[in-house]
Formats: C-alpha cells, sequence, structure tokens
C-alpha cells in the first residue's frame, strides 16, 4: 500500500470562483493546491471583454491569501455571447493572459443567460478562434425541452459539435466536465485538437448519490451525475494515461441557503480537497501511478503551457471534511461535509 505521493503541482482546468465578497474564501483553497486554474466568465455581468477579463484577474489576484501571493495564476477566459465581435479573438490572442473563450448553450447551467441561441450566429468568432488557435472551452448541453436532461450531453456532440468540428476542423475544443460514455467515445474519435476534462465528483458518483435518503442537493451539478455505466467509462478514460483527458474541477461554490432551496443552485464545491478526491478515485482503480500525467501534464501541453517545476505530497492520513467553510456573509457546504477522507495534501 502507498502511503504517499509526490506530484508535480497540479493545475485546475475548469474552475469556479464567484466575485465580491466570496472571492477571497473561494480562491484560497484553490491557490493551496493548485498552481494555475483556467477561471470561468460566468459572472454577472459575465466576463465577455478583454477588459473585463483584465480586471477580474485583478481582482482574483488580490484575493489570493498573502502567504500564497505570487504561487498562484489565474487563467482567464472570456464569454462567448451571439454579440461577440470577432475582432475580440485577436485582442484575446494578444493580451497573454486569456486562454479561452467559453461557450454556454443559453440556459444550460448557472449565470448562461447570455450564453449562444444558435451556433450559427457565432460563426465567424468561432472561425477566428480556429485561425489563431484559441481553444473554445464548451458546456456541452442541449437546452431543448424536449431532450431528457440525463441526455442533453450526448445528443449535444451529436447535433452540434459533431457538425461543428466538420466545418471547422482545426478549432481547438475543450468538452468540459464530460459526464457519458458517449462523451468519452467522441473525444477519443476527435483529432488531437480535442481533450476534455473530468471531475472528481463524477469520477466518483453516479445519480444514485442526488437520492440516497432523500434529495440531497449538494450532490446536485449541471452536467447531472449520471448512470453508473458512464462513471465506469469515466474512470476507465481518467486512468488510461490518453493526454486528451485531464483534471477539471469544475468546482461550484454557492451559498448554503442557495443550494438548500425549494430551488437549488447547480454546482459541487470540491476545492477544499479536490487532489484528495481525485486520489481517491484513482486508487480505486489501481492507477495511482497515472494521477500526475491526468493533474499535472496533459492540461499544460495541451493549453501550450509549461508543466509546474515546484511539487505537492498527498500523504495517507485521515481527516474529517468540516461540516461548512466560511463564504462571505453566509457559508458553503462541500463535498463529503463531516465526512472522513484517506488522503490528505501536506503544506
Amino acid at each position: 500500500m502507498i502511503d504517499a505521493l509526490e506530484l508535480v503541482r497540479p493545475d485546475d482546468w475548469h474552475l469556479h470562483l464567484r466575485d465580491g465578497v466570496v472571492l477571497a474564501d473561494a480562491v484560497a483553497h484553490t491557490a493551496r493546491q493548485f498552481a494555475r486554474a483556467i477561471v470561468m466568465p460566468n459572472l454577472k455581468p459575465p466576463v465577455t471583454r478583454v477588459e473585463d477579463a483584465a480586471a477580474y484577474r485583478e481582482r482574483i489576484t488580490a484575493a489570493v491569501p498573502p502567504a500564497l501571493a505570487g504561487r498562484f495564476t489565474p487563467l482567464m477566459t472570456l464569454y462567448l455571447t451571439d454579440a461577440t465581435p470577432a475582432e475580440e479573438v485577436a485582442r484575446a490572442r494578444d493580451c497573454g493572459f486569456v486562454h479561452g473563450v467559453k461557450l454556454y448553450p443559453a440556459g444550460a447551467t448557472t449565470n448562461s443567460q447570455s450564453g449562444v441561441t444558435d451556433l450559427s450566429r457565432v460563426f465567424p468568432v468561432l472561425e477566428a478562434m480556429q485561425q489563431v488557435g484559441l481553444p473554445l472551452l464548451v458546456h456541452g448541453e442541449v437546452t431543448d425541452p424536449g431532450v431528457d436532461v440525463f441526455d442533453r450531453e450526448a445528443v449535444f456532440l451529436e447535433r452540434q459539435l459533431a457538425p461543428l468540428l466538420g466545418r471547422l476542423p482545426d478549432l481547438r475544443v475543450v468538452v468540459e466536465h464530460i459526464t457519458t460514455a458517449e462523451a468519452v467515445a467522441f473525444v477519443r474519435a476527435a483529432g488531437p485538437r480535442v481533450a476534455a476534462t473530468i471531475t472528481a465528483h463524477h469520477l466518483l458518483y453516479s445519480r444514485n448519490a442526488m437520492f440516497t435518503g432523500g434529495v440531497c442537493p449538494h450532490y446536485y451539478c449541471l452536467p447531472v451525475l449520471k448512470r453508473e455505466r458512464h462513471r465506469e467509462a469515466l474512470v476507465e478514460a481518467a486512468t488510461s494515461g490518453e493526454p486528451k483527458f485531464f483534471l477539471g474541477t469544475d468546482s461550484a461554490p454557492h451559498p448554503r441557503r442557495a443550494k438548500e432551496s425549494a430551488c437549488g443552485c447547480a454546482g459541487i464545491f470540491t476545492a477544499h480537497a479536490a487532489l484528495e478526491l481525485y486520489a481517491e478515485a484513482f486508487e480505486r482503480a489501481g492507477a495511482l501511478d497515472r494521477l500526475q500525467g491526468f493533474a499535472s501534464e496533459f492540461g499544460p501541453r495541451f493549453y501550450d503551457l509549461p508543466v509546474n517545476r515546484d511539487k505537492v505530497r498527498l500523504e495517507r492520513a485521515t481527516w474529517e471534511v468540516p461540516a461548512a467553510y466560511p463564504f462571505g456573509h453566509d457559508e458553503l457546504v462541500p463535498l463529503r461535509a463531516g465526512e472522513r477522507l484517506a488522503w490528505r495534501m501536506v503544506d
């Protein structure tokens, strides 16, 4: 049995930090474990311009705890809308700190109301992105009310992303937080310019978790947890050693009152123990030796960034996850609140 694991410091390639009074509480968890993170732009209002991204980047950097200052770098993204001008792509490429453009189908998830209503409306932007090599980061779900919520990812890949890649074969795409066996197969079949992130919670849980002992709002996210066969396909992909699949937590903090409500928000907070949760998933699969590639190497290679040089250490040491963490004027409930984890990162 392995009692300790040393990894090149990883990066988080899909993260929500929010803004305002909660920002410092959110960023502290991520900065402790990760060197860099792709930060989602779905604020209110969304981050649609390079100037918006620059200002948000400054707020994030200022919110990093003093003890971690200089160790964490936010990698910014722009929010794609029907009105995004193609000229913004060149500005994003030239600024040096915007590393992707996020596609939210309008209405698909939290703060996606300003998202894209029809891909045909943004073809000029996508063509410009293909030309300069700026990645498109995809929330891959259709919003057609006639499509079952558990089928929305597979339908999106078939009806929207496959035709888009047929039209723009050199577009760099990250299919974020994939949740299905169909998504694994799609990414594998696509060319080398298509990759995917996988969350810890989709590796550890099937949709049964949302309904065990009653409706459990802290297991509700979008895309939702799927059947066990899909979870098994994700584990196989994550632990395969294939560079197309890499770490993206999709850690999404919401205050307790917004989760435990009549209409609870979608999102699972995992930043407090991200590496520990991934280590658990990889150990269950007998693949701890492949965690470093997934967590620390494949993402930087896809984004054309250097692999980090410093390291982190995980030790086999049980600890109890707090029942809640501070979150501005409220609190948030983390995944595994009040439960014990078998791995712990040593600062």
